[in-house]
């Protein structure tokens, strides 16, 4: 049986996007469940993201991405904004000279124009804010969360978890390729659906729902999370005779720091 020596595999950057809505009974976050022939994450509900992108670090995003905060680097915002479009449907961007989000109607024909290019990699995320005039609302998407998969694992994530309050008309919609659902739902209601088994989280998500749990309006996470300082999370793993144990560190502020994994079932 061959081990991943921990020195063997570099975290690939990546960003992922909390999008939340304040929905008739709380807080809701737009979260879509990945195509079960995916790589990574299968089957999985999760927040929008991927991998960060050369063309993320263009040095063109200095004018169109306008970032002032000190972590993380610009493409993971420029990637967070990118993948919100391609994996949600939803545009975190205005006209230049505006302030105002781009309306439902005009997120629409966007969607449809340009989403399909993006996907096939026919289009590029830079082409489309250019030739539309727009700049990312870089101010809105607030540093949320920092994970990077332990060591040892084939796979690895160096993750920046970005919060952004949905454009207020937009809806939002699953792309049908690496995801095959998008739906708006509450934190508790993912947590308690994960529990009964009806869906799939990864430790990350779950997690960062749990955190988002706390919050009763977009107002309040937002503000809470301007706040916060981000400590970042490289769980432990500790096997034990019943499964494995993940630790992470109390200074994240997830109120938890150890988290058993049952061994599966035969």
């Amino acid at each position: 049986m061959s081990n991943v020596s921990e020195t063997a595999v570099t975290p690939r950057p990546a960003a992922t996007v909390v999008i939340l809505r304040d929905g008739r009974e709380g807080l809701e976050a737009f979260m879509v469940v990945r195509h079960h022939e995916i790589d990574f994450a299968s089957g999985a509900l999760v927040f929008p993201g991927g991998k960060v992108d050369p063309h993320d670090a263009d040095p063109a995003w200095d004018l169109l991405a306008p970032y002032a905060a000190p972590a993380p680097d610009r493409a993971f915002v420029v990637a967070a904004a990118r993948e919100t479009f391609e994996e949600a449907g939803l545009v975190l961007a205005r006209r230049r000279g505006t302030q105002a989000m781009l309306d439902a109607a005009d997120a629409h024909r966007l969607v449809e124009t340009y989403r399909a290019g993006l996907l096939a990699g026919s289009t590029a995320f830079l082409d489309l804010v250019r030739s539309e005039d727009l700049l990312l609302a870089t101010d809105l998407m607030v540093p949320f969360a920092h994970w990077i998969t332990p060591a040892g694992v084939p796979k690895r994530f160096d993750t920046h978890f970005l919060l952004v309050a949905a454009p207020m008309s937009q809806l939002g919609l699953h792309d049908g390729s690496e995801s095959v659902e998008g739906l708006w739902i509450a934190p508790r209601q993912a947590l308690r659906e994960a529990e009964a088994g009806t869906r799939t989280l990864v430790f990350a998500t779950q997690m960062n729902l749990a955190k988002l749990a706390r919050y009763g309006t977009v107002a309040e996470a937002v503000a809470a999370t301007r706040t916060s300082l981000i400590v970042t999370v490289t769980p432990r793993v500790e096997r034990t005779a019943t499964g494995r144990t993940l630790h992470i560190p109390a200074e994240a502020g997830y109120g938890v720091t150890e988290f058993a994994v049952p061994m599966p079932k035969r």
